[in-house]
């Protein structure tokens, strides 16, 4: 597949993981990295990638996820950027930071992996 292929499908299947196929229990734990809700959320995650990539990028990119949800790469750039911790855009911000950056890894790997 071409690398513009790898990201459109990529980003399809991260969106239905992660706003379709995502409870409140791991909503809730997959910060967590004592708690099996993130692992369990970043495997699914793995498992749909490798519909498109392959197992090595696949599994890459389920770590990436792991990691980006644990929000602590998000939490260092929020106070890089002096982002807002309160309020009704705060959230907005949070969610659209997390989003941002889960899809620029998957463009990263679509780049890599794309012929």
């Amino acid at each position: 597949m071409s690398a513009t292929e790898l990201l459109v499908w990529g980003f399809v299947i991260h969106l239905i993981v992660d706003w379709l196929g995502q409870n409140q229990w791991i909503a809730l734990h997959k910060t967590n990295l004592r708690h099996p809700a993130g692992y369990i959320h970043a495997l699914v995650h793995t498992l749909a990638l490798w519909i498109v990539f392959p197992i090595g990028a696949a599994a890459t990119l389920g770590a990436a996820h792991l990691l980006i949800d644990t929000r602590r790469p998000l939490e260092l750039w929020r106070r890089v950027m002096s982002q807002p911790t309160d309020g009704p855009e705060a959230f907005t911000i949070h969610v659209w930071r997390d989003q941002t950056l889960h899809l620029a890894v998957i463009a990263a790997a679509a780049l890599i992996v794309g012929e």
